[in-house]
């Protein structure tokens, strides 16, 4: 008997478990024989700004780009299916890590080689949280433990009046909304970010104050807040990095040739 055609479309747009870890292992295999080959290969292989060191290292920043895209796409929901922008953002993560560190290797001492620990912590986190902490997210919606503490009288009553705030803050926000089942959008953070930022808080305050972490493992409360803050701090790393070496050529370079293709030497 034949899968339905819906069903044949669902698991072609989804990335298996077995399917990831390949990508993984094909991703270190080649990182590991660039390595190993790289004492062999010519001048141009061994200087982070040569051309091909340096063309890698364009198409690693543009491949990143795609994360920050999914990222968009989970906020906004313009774009596309977000099962193809998953998929679509861990193959370019892989693929963008390899060329990084092809393009860093020849400079580990370096303070630019800091970015790579950010990439691989990265790539670390999401794989470990597809491949095991999503089966322990499951089983936490899948049973009917206690999920949170049971409020005592004071709490249940700072808990009232945190819920009124937020329904009054949410209704400043965006009056149509549902509070029930509202969720921030980037949208919300562009139009209307001061409304945005205060929700944002008291959404954080309810948390804390229900125990939404405290009631299941340190893994599966904090991975997902430890690879938003490492996506973040590599944004920013790279644009620090790119910056620099294309406009402050000169500074980078502290007195050496400028080997690399830049736009200014100051």
């Amino acid at each position: 008997m034949k899968d339905h055609p819906r069903h044949q479309t669902s698991a072609r747009n989804r990335l298996s478990d077995r399917a990831l870890i390949l990508t993984v292992v094909a991703a270190v295999i080649l990182i590991i024989a660039f390595i190993l080959v790289r004492p062999i290969l010519s001048a141009a292989w061994l200087a982070p700004g040569s051309a091909p060191l340096q063309t890698s290292a364009i198409i690693a920043a543009l491949l990143f780009l795609v994360p920050v895209g999914f990222s968009v796409n989970k906020r906004t929901g313009a774009g596309g299916p977000p099962t193809r922008w998953f998929i679509a953002h861990v193959l370019a993560t892989l693929a963008g890590t390899v060329l990084a560190v092809i393009h860093g290797a020849a400079r580990l001492d370096s303070p630019p080689a800091l970015l790579l620990l950010a990439i691989v912590a990265l790539a670390a986190t999401g794989v470990i949280a597809r491949v095991y902490l999503s089966r322990n997210m499951s089983a936490t919606f899948g049973t009917k433990r206690a999920a949170f503490r049971a409020p005592d009288e004071n709490r249940g009553a700072q808990l009232h009046k945190l819920i009124d705030h937020k329904r009054k803050k949410l209704h400043e926000l965006d009056p149509t909304a549902d509070e029930a089942i509202f969720s921030l959008t980037l949208r919300h953070w562009l139009y209307k970010p001061h409304q945005a930022l205060a929700y944002h808080r008291l959404q954080s305050a309810e948390s804390r104050l229900i125990g939404t972490r405290s009631s299941v493992g340190v893994a599966q409360a904090w991975w997902r807040p430890l690879h938003v803050a490492l996506g973040y701090i590599l944004v920013a790393g790279l644009l620090v990095h790119i910056i620099t070496v294309t406009f402050f050529a000169g500074y980078v370079a502290d007195g050496r040739e400028i080997y690399w293709w830049h736009l200014a030497a100051w």
